[in-house]
């Protein structure tokens, strides 16, 4: 859980940010308020993925808080679309800004695999439990934690959009910028690379 200390010092950062920004013609509460109701409540879901694409807490909280930062600068904008979408998404694009600037090895890995999916990408089941989901959930924790982690990043962040966060489908795309269909297909392919990694059966 994304610790309440960081909570404060990342918000009194970004109010003091946009103060500055805004001089004295622009009053900020009506901002405040929305980002109140529209982005904290999403603020654990946006840690766990920001942790998730890293790889550690110390650089989850680096993205977070550069994330909050955006989307304290965007709340103006925000349409009344998904909220939890919304947010996510801001947090991979600074997830992704953070790993091109740290990490620039891991980008080209990512956009190689993203190429590969767009030119193969099929639909999958949109509907019930699967038996690798059913088999994963029956898996001790740690090893699935530490499968989870090594999949290629499109799968992982799907995967723990669907199967950790609750996400649906069209949260989802909304969240990684890419067709539904797209979407499907990375789970099946990520709940495949688990049963071989945790040793069961290899999906077609």
């Amino acid at each position: 859980m994304y610790s309440l200390a960081v909570r404060s010092t990342a918000l009194g950062a970004i109010s003091c940010r946009h103060q500055q920004a805004a001089g004295a013609n622009r009053s900020t509460n009506d901002d405040n308020a929305r980002f109140a109701s529209i982005v904290m409540p999403h603020i654990d879901a946006a840690y766990s993925l920001a942790r998730w694409l890293t790889g550690n807490r110390t650089d989850a909280e680096d993205v977070v808080q550069d994330a909050l930062v955006r989307a304290f600068r965007a709340i103006h904008g925000f349409a009344g679309r998904s909220a939890r979408a919304w947010v996510l998404c801001i947090v991979r694009n600074s997830a992704y800004s953070w790993l091109r600037k740290n990490r620039p090895a891991a980008v080209v890995a990512v956009e190689n695999l993203e190429a590969f999916e767009a030119a193969h990408a099929r639909p999958g089941e949109p509907g019930g439990e699967t038996p690798e989901a059913a088999l994963i959930a029956k898996t001790d924790a740690e090893q699935v934690r530490a499968a989870i982690a090594a999949l290629p990043t499109p799968f992982r962040e799907t995967l723990v959009l669907r199967d950790i966060e609750g996400l649906d489908y069209r949260e989802i795309a909304e969240t990684t910028e890419v067709p539904i269909g797209t979407v499907m297909s990375r789970l099946a392919r990520a709940r495949g690379r688990l049963i071989a990694t945790i040793g069961g059966n290899v999906m077609p």
